[in-house]
């Protein structure tokens, strides 16, 4: 099985939902993951920070330079993220399809590279 990434951007300056509105997509992101879960599908997921909380971090000629604020200056950001395990890319964009409605926000689909045997 191929593992998929299924990344969930959001948009700077979007109006924010609202508190009741950030709790029905907790539960319905929840129910999601335990579908995940029992389907075996389940790597791992995550939510993230707002952008504007990202340490960029870049190593030239061996100096170490560090900036705050994300590497893409552009408004959409990575928001959150599912790890999953799929046979192949329409299972893949069907579970992101479930995860798009249950956090209410697009779903990037990328398979991660398969690491050759040595």
């Amino acid at each position: 099985m191929t593992q998929y990434l299924l990344a969930v951007h959001s948009v700077e300056g979007q109006v924010p939902p609202t508190d009741e509105e950030m709790q029905h997509a907790y539960k319905a992101v929840d129910a999601f993951n335990e579908q995940l879960k029992t389907a075996g599908a389940w790597v791992f997921a995550g939510g993230l920070h707002p952008a504007d909380t990202a340490t960029v971090v870049r190593v030239t000629n061996g100096e170490v330079l560090t900036t705050d604020g994300p590497f893409a200056e552009t408004k959409e950001q990575l928001g959150g993220f599912w790890i999953i395990s799929a046979p192949d890319l329409d299972a893949a964009l069907a579970w992101a399809a479930q995860g798009a409605v249950a956090c209410g926000g697009p779903v990037e689909v990328r398979p991660f590279q398969e690491i050759p045997e040595v």
